[in-house]
């Protein structure tokens, strides 16, 4: 099997060691996005245009290996606020349609940058 990184423009520079995504076979790894503009790298304040901005880093990881948030699999959510989690469903139901994905929301302490939510995936390319 072959490893091959993934990046794009589209979303957030890589703002430590770690590749926005690894491709191994089938399986696409997308790292942790946060709400950063991709021009700016500046964070996004308002949590709801966080949870947006988010959503529209890991489809751009997405669509540079030909894939769509629809083809996630598992995705990961974290968040300062449990709170929010209302929030983050509604959003989500913009960006995904059932079968939805496997799902974890887990809160933290803090995150990169002060942001207040972070999310990972897993897609699968196989058509």
């Amino acid at each position: 099997m072959t490893k091959k990184t993934i990046h794009t423009d589209k979303a957030p520079a890589a703002i430590g060691t770690y590749s926005q995504a690894v491709q191994a076979g089938d399986t696409l790894y997308l790292s942790g996005q946060i709400p950063l503009v991709p021009e700016t790298m500046e964070l996004v304040q308002d949590f709801e245009a966080q949870v947006h901005r988010v959503f529209k880093n890991l489809n751009a990881v997405c669509e540079a290996a030909d894939a769509t948030l629809q083809d996630i699999v598992k995705l990961n959510i974290f968040m300062l606020d449990l709170a929010n989690f209302a929030t983050v469903n509604e959003i989500m139901a913009q960006y995904f349609e059932q079968p939805y994905p496997a799902r974890a929301a887990i809160g933290v302490k803090e995150l990169p940058k002060g942001a207040d939510i972070e999310m990972d995936a897993v897609v699968y390319l196989g058509k």
